[in-house]
């Protein structure tokens, strides 16, 4: 760009000298300065001091320019410092006939042969045309008259802060929910029927099986937990040899399950766990008429404080967790005083109160999207007797709303009556089929 302009410059200090010998210039007997003095008055003319309320310069009799300065600038003279731009109206003068009553100033010819010089030796420094300012913009022509304003101090006001205006913004403020909700339902059958004569023997079976699990648990993460956890469980089923009860109960119990727990370490709590379970439905055998359990025959009821552990392995298949007390208070009570002495009770009792230790294992075991085994390991021991409970149910999901269920439940005794075959051992087993949804 400097050396552009320093080229312009120059090329204007050419232009005036050819100008000046030219016969129709309406001031062709003046002379115009030499380059030098062009240069130098440039360059004055840039400090300020020169610039700032500068008259118009004269000439004198001899025709040179007093105080060997230019004369002020005009509205024209901002194309020597532009980018070199392609003006119509320059070539217009350029080659329209002279008039003899009006003549361009002195700045005006000499930007003029400036440019002229430029569009004629070096056409490719010319980026600009008059059309593309026009697209662009024109710029306004100067200020001949300057606006000046006369203000009149009346008095000083404090200033007022200007607050931005915005839309009044509605916030909902939400209270954490620290709850979870979750829940397991079936509802499963399995019929199996023989004909009188089968070869092999045997008979026709209908069962049924509902469950209903919901568990409601809170944390809020501050090291207090209350998990509970509701399971209820209801099967019937019916056999053609038995001739005195057209259905029996295959599974009943109602069971709750309540932790409410103070964070220790990571995965340790302390932890008071309340148990309470009984049944719905009276219990019978095939062809008998005795009643071998009934609701609140038995009823029991456990109180534990102790220490929970958080199980969680294998990338979080396998969860659950285990509680442990050394001390537990376990209340038992038998509605029907003929069952005092099959449930551990002297007779005639209908409770029993027992202190001892007690330890409850609750495990998922998730081997993948359709395969899952849950396990749950109950004891008890009143240091006289140990009562040991393990329920294990292994769920094969077709899809979302089928599953298969197979119950493996062994349990130990030794508070009741010894059986000749299995001794203080219990065991239960079935398996079922049918809906099953989860959320």
């Amino acid at each position: 760009m400097k050396s552009k302009i320093i080229m312009l410059l120059l090329a204007s200090a050419c232009v005036c000298q050819v100008r000046a010998q030219r016969h129709y210039l309406p001031f062709m007997n003046h002379r115009m300065p030499k380059t030098d003095k062009m240069i130098a008055a440039y360059t004055d003319s840039l400090r300020w001091e020169n610039v700032k309320d500068r008259p118009r310069a004269g000439r004198n009799e001899a025709g040179d320019l007093t105080n060997g300065c230019l004369p002020r600038f005009n509205d024209n003279a901002f194309r020597l410092f532009a980018p070199p731009t392609f003006y119509h109206s320059v070539v217009r003068e350029r080659m329209a006939l002279p008039a003899a009553d009006s003549a361009p100033d002195a700045w005006t010819q000499a930007v003029d042969e400036a440019l002229m010089h430029v569009y004629l030796a070096r056409p490719d420094l010319v980026d600009n045309s008059d059309n593309r300012l026009d697209r662009v913009g024109r710029i306004l022509p100067g200020i001949q008259n300057p606006v000046r304003n006369d203000m009149e101090l009346i008095g000083k006001v404090a200033p007022v802060p200007i607050e931005p205006e915005g839309e009044t913004v509605k916030i909902l403020v939400k209270q954490p929910n620290f709850w979870t909700v979750k829940g397991d339902y079936y509802l499963q059958f399995l019929q199996n029927f023989v004909t009188d004569n089968w070869y092999k023997g045997g008979e026709s079976t209908y069962s049924m099986l509902g469950s209903f699990i919901m568990e409601a648990n809170y944390n809020n993460k501050q090291k207090v937990k209350w998990d509970n956890k509701l399971e209820v469980k209801l099967g019937f089923l019916t056999s053609r040899s038995d001739s005195l009860h057209s259905l029996k109960t295959s599974e009943d119990i109602i069971r709750y399950t309540g932790k409410l727990g103070l964070q220790a370490s990571k995965k340790w709590y302390y932890t008071m766990q309340v148990l309470a379970y009984t049944q719905f439905c009276r219990g019978y055998k095939s062809n008998d008429e005795t009643v071998y359990s009934d609701i609140m025959s038995p009823f029991n009821f456990n109180i534990s404080p102790g220490m929970d552990y958080t199980v969680e392995a294998f990338n979080k298949k396998l969860t659950g967790n285990v509680h442990l007390a050394p001390l537990a208070y376990n209340f038992k009570y038998v509605d029907r005083l003929a069952l005092s002495e099959r449930y551990g009770l002297k007779a005639g009792k209908h409770s029993l109160h027992d202190i001892g230790s007690q330890f409850t294992v609750e495990l998922a075991w998730k081997f993948s999207d359709d395969i899952e085994w849950k396990s749950r390991l109950y004891g008890f021991t009143p240091y006289d007797r140990v009562e040991l409970e393990w329920e294990n149910t292994f769920t094969f999901r077709f899809n979302r709303y089928i599953s298969t269920n197979i119950f493996v439940f062994p349990r130990f005794d030794d508070g009741a009556s010894r059986d000749g075959n299995n001794g203080y051992w219990q065991f239960k087993e079935f398996t079922s089929i049918g809906f099953a949804y989860s959320f």
